[in-house]
């Protein structure tokens, strides 16, 4: 194992700890849990917020857990998943948002599923040139990693039953009946049904684990994330929701450490969560100066500034990014936007200050709101509405909201609390407990 100490980049923040018991220690199989949307409070403030994971609750408690994790530009779900197996930032591995850019919606709705548009490498790829094996169910940006032997990916395109037959397809082959067999839980449930998906996912993993004992395993679990979006971070529906997984996750666990005693269980999660309940439509800012130009069905027919909305924060791209005229009439049109309270902005950045945050090239602007309020784009001329639903994310990555979940347990990982650490620590950490590390990362290893 690579070990690099005092001298080896590890930030205060991060605070330097010996993860693995003993520096002849073996490489440990890893499962990688994401609990999507689950807030680093959810964990340290339990008891004050009742939340019912005692699961959790022992996975922290005897083992190494950071304070937080401060996340990417912008903390959603797509951008942040790739973040935690690369270490680094979006606009480095090129998944830069969950959905395509796409105003006139040409792609119907499409997301960055592809493996191929990730442009460094992975914890999968690191553990496969190892000649290790690897299984993932649910996470993004996946469809398509050869680096992946037992493989789901999350992606649907109707959300209806046909979609089955698509990711059967983008699976690995014959594992759906495999599995379905195996566990006695249909292949649907884990493709479609989203009230029983993360426990069925659950269910498949320990039996994959049992079976094939593969060295690294990457799983998504989605329904918090729903949740929190639908009834609200701490609505009761949300509290339930996460107690449900908690359940899940010790049969899981207990299942795979039946078949792998030596596991290391990383949980980790993608984004915090914030109420909402105002809406900024920056669409209608943009049409408004004739910057976009709707048909008589509400589609959009040209643009010259577009936002490209992500929950708690929208990136702003110019159709001419060459044309500093425009850019310069966006700035002032977003300074007056920003100047009235009533709309919510906290912060609007430039492309320096985007760059440094890592997000992506593409935006001539970011503008990040207040909790309580999030973007949106639509051909509707109202600017502030309300929202269809009551939580969101997206947020500035300083957002103390959005703070994620990072925590490992199992043999050899020592009782340890760390400080706040950056989300791109989290591959490096990951690869050198494999023994597989990364051939380039940004982050630090925690040891």
């Amino acid at each position: 194992m690579k070990r690099l100490f005092g001298h080896c980049l590890i930030s205060a923040a991060a605070i330097v700890a010996h993860v693995i018991g003993g520096a002849t220690a073996l490489a440990a199989p890893v499962l990688m849990v994401s609990i999507d949307g689950l807030r680093a409070d959810d964990i340290s403030a339990a008891d004050q917020k009742d939340l019912q994971i005692p699961t959790l609750r022992t996975l922290a408690a005897g083992g190494l857990t950071a304070a937080g994790v401060k996340g990417v530009l912008p903390t959603i779900t797509y951008p942040s998943h790739i973040t935690m197996i690369t270490g680094v930032h979006p606009s480095h591995h090129g998944i830069v948002s969950n959905a395509t850019f796409d105003p006139q919606g040409r792609n119907m709705g499409g997301w960055m599923w592809y493996a191929q548009d990730i442009k460094v490498p992975t914890l999968w790829d690191s553990v496969k040139a190892k000649g290790g094996t690897v299984a993932s169910i649910g996470w993004p940006s996946s469809v398509g990693a050869s680096s992946i032997d037992f493989h789901i990916p999350e992606y649907w395109r109707a959300r209806i039953a046909e979609d089955e037959k698509l990711l059967r397809v983008v699976s690995t082959p014959g594992m759906a009946d495999e599995i379905a067999h195996d566990t006695g839980v249909p292949f649907s449930h884990v493709a479609l049904d989203y009230s029983d998906m993360d426990s069925a996912r659950m269910s498949w993993v320990s039996a994959i684990i049992a079976k094939h004992k593969p060295r690294l395993t990457t799983l998504h679990l989605v329904t918090l994330d729903g949740a929190r979006h639908k009834y609200g971070p701490d609505s009761p529906e949300a509290k339930a929701t996460l107690a449900q997984i908690d359940k899940g996750l010790k049969t899981m666990i207990d299942k795979a450490r039946a078949a792998q005693p030596d596991l290391v269980v990383a949980i980790v999660s993608d984004h915090g969560f914030a109420p909402v309940n105002k809406s900024l439509n920056l669409a209608a800012a943009l049409a408004a100066e004739g910057l976009i130009q709707y048909g008589p069905t509400g589609k959009v027919e040209s643009w010259s500034a577009y936002p490209w909305t992500m929950g708690g924060s929208a990136a702003i791209l110019l159709n001419d990014p060459q044309d500093k005229g425009l850019e310069d009439r966006v700035r002032r049109i977003l300074a007056r936007l920003a100047a009235d309270p009533a709309n919510g902005i906290e912060k609007l950045l430039g492309r320096a200050e985007i760059a440094g945050l890592g997000g992506t090239s593409q935006a001539a602007f970011w503008v990040t709101m207040k909790s309580g309020y999030l973007t949106m784009a639509s051909a509707d001329k109202t600017l502030v509405q309300t929202p269809s639903y009551k939580g969101t994310h997206g947020y500035s990555p300083d957002n103390a909201d959005m703070r994620s979940v990072f925590l490992l347990s199992g043999p050899g990982i020592a009782q340890r609390q760390v400080g706040v650490i950056d989300m791109r620590d989290i591959a490096p950490t990951i690869g050198d407990i494999l023994e597989a590390q990364l051939p380039q990362y940004d982050g630090k290893i925690i040891k």
